[in-house]
């Protein structure tokens, strides 16, 4: 018997983000997929936002509203403070630094990544189209590198983004630059050493490992080959 159920679909990096989370703290959790295109109405009362993913803590509540957290840097918070797992940083400056570059992650990178290069290339797919590279060509060469020039730099002589210790920043990042490896290749790692160190790092959490295996196959059913935008 869990205590946790994720709904949500298992390509999200904000699902990944969670499952990543879970993970760390050892939590087993069900998981259950929800149709993102045409959203049921009970979970809508539950995200009204109609945003994934939405966790249950079902010791609190087994349906409707009660027991659930929308959204996954709430999540985040809910599961820091259910199993004080050290992910938000050892002082107050370190938990702002972190909650930043989750920000970041979640907002910028997340935007550009999902809207310039997953969509052009995911969605044409599901009707049994080309990829429309010139657009994805354009975010990834015009876009996303002064995105990945900021974490190159916020990342130089460290392991982790801040302090010396594994935290949600790092999961708020690979979360996202692990979703390119879905779909695509990474960015050129003799421009961006400590980027693409850092992203294969995370991607080696068991975590990680679980949700990309899982969202691996749900993605290969449509984009059959990986589309190389170097």
């Amino acid at each position: 018997m869990t205590d946790f159920i994720v709904y949500g679909v298992p390509a999200s990096p904000f699902v990944r983000k969670t499952e990543a989370f879970l993970h760390h703290v050892g939590a087993e959790y069900e998981f259950e997929n929800v149709n993102i295109m045409g959203m049921p109405d009970w979970f809508v009362e539950i995200s009204p936002a109609k945003r994934i993913p939405v966790l249950r803590d079902k010791t609190i509540g087994t349906e409707g509203i009660l027991g659930t957290i929308a959204d996954s840097s709430a999540i985040a918070v809910f599961l820091e403070k259910r199993f004080n797992a050290g992910l938000f940083g050892k002082d107050a400056y370190e938990a702002g630094r972190i909650a930043w570059f989750e920000e970041f992650a979640d907002t910028s990178l997340a935007m550009t990544i999902g809207m310039e290069v997953f969509r052009p290339i995911v969605f044409p797919a599901f009707g049994g189209n080309p990829p429309d590279l010139e657009k994805a060509k354009a975010g990834w060469n015009e876009k996303l590198p002064p995105i990945w020039d900021y974490f190159e730099t916020s990342l130089e002589g460290k392991e982790y983004l801040v302090g010396d210790a594994y935290s949600q920043a790092d999961i708020a990042l690979g979360a996202q630059m692990s979703q390119l490896t879905l779909i695509t290749n990474l960015p050129d790692a003799a421009k961006y050493p400590n980027l693409i160190r850092h992203t294969k790092l995370i991607m080696a959490k068991p975590g990680f490992v679980n949700n990309l295996d899982k969202a691996g196959a749900m993605l290969g059913m449509v984009v059959k080959e990986k589309v190389d935008l170097s």
